[in-house]
């Protein structure tokens, strides 16, 4: 039953992320930024953190639909997202177990996960021509500004999410292991 919470969850971030430019006030619009919300990413980052086990994999798990799906709504180039979605979570889930959970290391992963994923989009993007920005170009007006809006997202999401992550892992994994 969690893990159809977690996918609702997911879903309505997924959702929320294609409306989410259009509130931004117009100074940034101005500016020629490109904020792009990888809101799924933070969410699947803190349930890698918080949720899952050493050895359970949920989060991974959801990444993967949730990629895919996000490349048929929003792009035209299927696989990226659900790709690069994975395994970032992935990555973060192995790092996890080499630090105490705790906001910091939340932040530093999210941060890392959300550089890693939106610099491999821009590769990715670059070597198909979607994208021709210069890498210069690229970290002033796209990279910065969506690494600094992921991290408002986190500070908004953090204090709503762990404790009820904490709660539902806990529930699954104390019910499995009976």
């Amino acid at each position: 039953m969690k893990l159809f919470y977690l996918s609702i969850i997911t879903l309505f971030l997924l959702v929320i992320e294609g409306v989410a430019t259009d509130f931004l006030p117009n100074y940034f619009v101005e500016k020629d930024w490109f904020i792009i919300p990888h809101w799924q990413l933070v969410f699947l980052i803190l349930v890698a953190i918080f949720y899952d086990q050493e050895d359970s994999y949920y989060s991974v798990y959801v990444a993967l639909p949730f990629g895919l799906i996000t490349d048929i709504v929003y792009t035209n180039i299927l696989g990226v997202h659900m790709f690069v979605y994975a395994m970032v979570v992935y990555a973060m889930h192995g790092l996890k177990k080499l630090l105490h959970t705790n906001f910091f290391v939340a932040v530093l992963l999210t941060l890392l996960g959300v550089a890693i994923s939106d610099i491999a989009f821009f590769i990715v993007y670059s070597f198909l021509g979607v994208s021709n920005l210069l890498w210069s170009e690229y970290f002033i007006i796209r990279f910065f500004p969506t690494l600094v809006a992921n991290l408002l997202f986190l500070l908004l999401c953090y204090p709503i999410m762990k404790n009820r992550l904490i709660k539902w892992s806990d529930d699954r994994f104390e019910n499995s292991s009976l």
